[in-house]
């Protein structure tokens, strides 16, 4: 498997992490529109109001995660794959095993 088809493989998987999270914040959003929209006196409004950020966050995340991965694979296709944004140096290729949307060294991050 070349580093593309890594990079493509887990742009699949953070995609679709992305749809599955923004569905199920969704269904949050319109279970919750029917329901008292007070928290604070909602016994179940801590929990709905913590999923709901929760929720969030990890869409964020999956989706910062996709931008990361279409940004390695435009500096793979600019010919700067796998050079370090801070140092201009190489960035070890066991980062790159590990992280291969990384745009930093170790020393640099």
């Amino acid at each position: 498997m070349t580093v593309r088809d890594e990079l493509l493989r887990r742009r699949a998987e953070f995609t679709a992490s992305a749809a599955a999270l923004a569905s199920d914040l969704t269904a949050l959003f319109e279970a919750s529109r029917d329901t008292n929209g007070d928290d604070e006196h909602d016994p179940e409004g801590a929990t709905v109001g913590f999923e709901r950020a929760q929720l969030t966050a990890l869409l964020a995340t999956a989706r910062q995660r996709v931008a990361d991965v279409d940004e390695a694979l435009a500096r793979m296709d600019a010919g700067t794959y796998g050079v370090c944004d801070g140092c201009g140096q190489s960035i070890a290729e066991q980062r790159l095993l590990a992280r291969p949307f990384a745009r930093t060294c170790l020393t640099c991050a």
